[in-house]
């Protein structure tokens, strides 16, 4: 291998020469060019930029990925170009279980039937996930990457570049500043009663000769001044530009946002349909303190009439599609002095029309039910409020 020494002795001077810059600097012993606040404040910008995108990352990454064997796994297929091997979600291969339990277990029993039910939406809640993640993965993960790899790299390439000219610029002025001390003290007026003639040309020649130094040293500065100007100015640019990264950053966000709420409606619905599916109220989901065992999968009107008190009717039955309006615009329907019970509203419910009560979450309200209603629905009551309520948002309590 060929070596151009000219070449790599003077890049060993410059680096000595910068590393002897350096060091005066934090000692205190040499003097540092500083940049104005605008640039300072876009560099405080951009390692913020940088700092939050990584840790918002990992994070996310963690998020969508928690278990870390498999992301560092992930990590090396990338960086190997390689594409990373399909796996199941674990909703997926919860569904699997379910679903080979059942068969195992008699899919024609009731918790054969209810395990295929719950075992194909937790396939379809795998699915979804699996989708959310690939999405999240393009629209979100993706962008910050490109950002840390690319644009950060480039700005921290060209932030080295610029100290590098800060440090020569700042040598320059070092040195044609010991230069312009020495051309005074060779040119000082020499005392002619005790200096001999001989000195008056050594003196002279000194003086010529820092003279040159001098020039040669300004020529050094003007050309480190103008390599540090250009190398600010591209390096300004590119700081710049991390405002350009934040509105894109955004974008990103909002799509993140988007598959994320997707992914949440779809379980949610997903989940409905399975509680309708299985045909129970939602206070069996949750637990009830007064049975160890679950009520059977195909619950019968009257099994569900018989634990909601009944208000008893007054004259002949009424027609069983009017029975609901018409006891609740009679003001003489009362509730049951006793048996009521109490419901604690699971989720916020929109009132579809008057005959209906809008539900908060969390909050209790008194039921029971009317002879003939759908047994899908309750009546509720708060306070003087009394309306329709469906009971897949209610956990009755004893």
């Amino acid at each position: 291998m060929d070596f151009n020494m000219k070449k790599l002795a003077s890049d060993a001077g410059v680096f000595f020469s910068r590393a002897v810059q350096f060091t005066e600097e934090k000692l205190g012993q040499a003097e540092k060019t500083e940049l104005d606040a605008h640039f300072e404040n876009l560099l405080a910008k951009a390692d913020c930029t940088k700092n939050w995108t990584e840790k918002i990352l990992h994070q996310t990454e963690v998020l969508l990925q928690p278990n870390p064997s498999v992301r560092v796994e992930e990590f090396l297929y990338e960086k190997l170009d390689r594409k990373v091997p399909s796996r199941v979600t674990n909703g997926e291969l919860l569904a699997q279980y379910m679903v080979e339990a059942a068969n195992d277990f008699g899919p024609g029993t009731p918790y054969g039937k209810t395990l295929l039910k719950v075992g194909e939406t937790q396939k379809r809640l795998g699915g979804a996930e699996r989708d959310f993640m690939h999405s999240a993965s393009v629209n979100f993960l993706n962008p910050l990457r490109n950002f840390l790899e690319g644009d950060w790299r480039t700005i921290t390439k060209e932030r080295r570049i610029l100290e590098n000219r800060r440090l020569d610029l700042d040598a320059c002025k070092a040195r044609l500043k010991k230069a312009k001390a020495a051309e005074a003290k060779a040119s000082a007026v020499p005392d002619f009663q005790e200096t001999r003639p001989r000195n008056y040309i050594l003196s002279a020649s000194a003086s010529a000769l820092w003279s040159d130094e001098v020039e040669k040293a300004e020529h050094e500065l003007r050309v480190a001044q103008t390599e540090f100007d250009r190398q600010a100015e591209l390096t300004r640019l590119l700081l710049e530009g991390i405002s350009s990264t934040h509105v894109n950053h955004l974008r990103c966000l909002h799509e993140f946002v988007e598959s994320q709420t997707t992914y949440y409606a779809q379980g949610y619905q997903y989940m409905l349909d399975l509680q309708k599916q299985l045909g129970r109220f939602p206070g069996t989901f949750v637990g009830n303190a007064e049975s160890t065992s679950p009520p059977p999968a195909t619950t019968s009107p009257t099994t569900v009439a018989a634990t909601i008190p009944v208000v008893p009717t007054v004259g002949r039955a009424p027609n069983p599609a009017t029975a609901v309006e018409g006891a609740l615009n009679l003001n003489d329907v009362k509730p049951p002095a006793s048996g009521t019970r109490k419901a604690r509203v699971l989720y916020d419910y929109e009132a579809a029309d008057s005959s209906e009560l809008a539900l908060l979450a969390d909050e209790m309200i008194t039921v029971y039910s009317l002879p003939g209603m759908d047994p899908d629905w309750l009546i509720g009551e708060r306070g003087n409020q009394k309306g329709k309520v469906p009971v897949t948002y209610l956990e009755l309590l004893s």
